[in-house]
């Protein structure tokens, strides 16, 4: 017996073999159905899908034997991975001199007939092979050998598949390490800036009220200046703090939630815009969700739609529903709605495609950044659908409960 050289590139070829998380791991239905596949084609009672490690051959898929992994130096498959064409045939074990003595020839499972078929990863290296076996002596036609390199390029879509969803999973939970820690630290530095920044408010106001008569126009100018700079800066930060909490909602804490007496908050709440006119319609009497995510949801959409309105009179639609999995609502104003190219910016954080609201101030840019997370994180999406001079209707969604329905809560 001759038992198989390490492969001319074997540091190179493990590391590869590594990198697919592949070994050691169930038995799965596709590459069953594959090396089954394999025997029905070549006629043969046993196939195997083999990868190769450093001192064991280990079988992801087998029909026909029973086991897991042999010893590398009894294996054919380590024979394949060096031969120079991509299939390797061996038609009677029995006299080369290679297996003629080898205990997987004199004993179980009796290789007479082996065929195996390299699975090549990138550059070329081997992992293991796709092996089909016999217990007595044949030869493979070139139709078999074609459809055993056909299935050993699906085995390796398999294995390329599985290496890109782990590759994938894992950016993404790097992804999700990464925002959780800007959130922290966003809200952190927020939280940090507020109280000096209030006592910058607080000081320049009674330095306006106190002060501005001692000074000239130049002075109170200044003053005014550090004023509606502090005061902008108390917006900003207020919605980075805000932002930064929108992703801490748990959409499983929900509570019945009257839509009537949704209507009256949110009225209460703007009442102040005499201009104003906001109104609920829905065929539902109530819904069941996290109730702060949604209000915090309204009330950034009608506040957008008081502040951005051009009209003498602001009307502002709320309608409610319900699909199977879903609740749906939507914002409808009667302002001077939003250029389609301008429609995608305005949900990404820090855009702001206004320079100036109905009372001359300039937005944060985090608003509507601030309700789409919200909304994602509650199972649904937002969008918005407008034409110039014909109001906006803002449009979202949040996951539904599954156990119970509202008129039940």
């Amino acid at each position: 017996m001759i038992a198989p050289e390490k492969h001319k590139r074997e540091a190179e070829r493990l590391a590869l073999l590594e990198s697919y998380g592949i070994l050691d791991t169930p038995l799965e239905e596709d590459y069953d159905n594959l090396v089954t596949l394999a025997s029905e084609i070549c006629g043969t009672p046993i196939s195997v899908v083999t990868l190769l490690d450093k001192d064991r051959q280990w079988f992801k898929a087998y029909h026909g034997i029973d086991v897991r992994e042999t010893e590398k130096e009894y294996s054919f498959c380590g024979h394949t991975i060096n031969a120079s064409d991509s299939i390797f045939v061996i038609e009677d074990a029995r006299i080369d001199e290679r297996f003629h003595d080898n205990p997987m020839v004199q004993g179980d499972p009796h290789v007479i007939f082996y065929a195996g078929v390299q699975l090549k990863g990138a550059g070329g290296l081997p992992l293991g092979t796709l092996c089909v076996i016999d217990t007595k002596p044949r030869a493979l036609t070139k139709s078999q050998v074609n459809a055993l390199k056909i299935l050993s390029d699906q085995i390796m879509n398999l294995l390329d598949l599985r290496k890109k969803k782990m590759e994938l999973e894992k950016a993404n939970e790097q992804l999700a390490r990464t925002n959780h820690e800007l959130d922290n630290f966003a809200a952190i530095a927020a939280h940090d800036l507020k109280s000096p920044l209030n006592n910058i408010l607080t000081l320049s106001n009674c330095l306006y009220e106190d002060y501005a008569p001692l000074v000239d126009d130049e002075g109170k100018q200044i003053i005014e200046f550090i004023r509606s700079s502090s005061e902008t800066l108390r917006k900003l930060i207020t919605g980075l703090l805000d932002y930064s909490k929108s992703g801490q909602y748990n959409s499983n804490d929900k509570t019945r939630i009257s839509l009537t007496d949704l209507h009256k908050n949110i009225s209460e709440l703007f009442g102040g815009h005499k201009e104003c006119v906001i109104r609920i319609n829905s065929e539902l009497d109530s819904i069941y969700a996290n109730k702060v995510a949604v209000e915090q949801i309204l009330i950034n959409l009608i506040a957008n739609a008081i502040k951005y309105n051009d009209k003498s009179k602001i009307e502002i639609d709320l309608d409610v529903g319900e699909s199977e999995s879903h609740y749906e609502f939507s914002v409808r104003d009667n302002g001077p709605g939003i250029n389609e190219e301008d429609q995608e910016k305005i949900f990404k954080i820090f855009e702001i495609v206004s320079p100036k609201d109905r009372f001359g101030e300039k937005g944060t840019g985090i608003g509507l950044a601030t309700v789409k997370k919200v909304v994602e994180g509650l199972g649904g999406q937002v969008a918005v659908s407008s034409k110039v001079g014909e109001g906006a209707t803002f449009s979202f969604t949040i996951k539904a409960a599954s156990h119970m329905s509202p008129s039940m809560a």
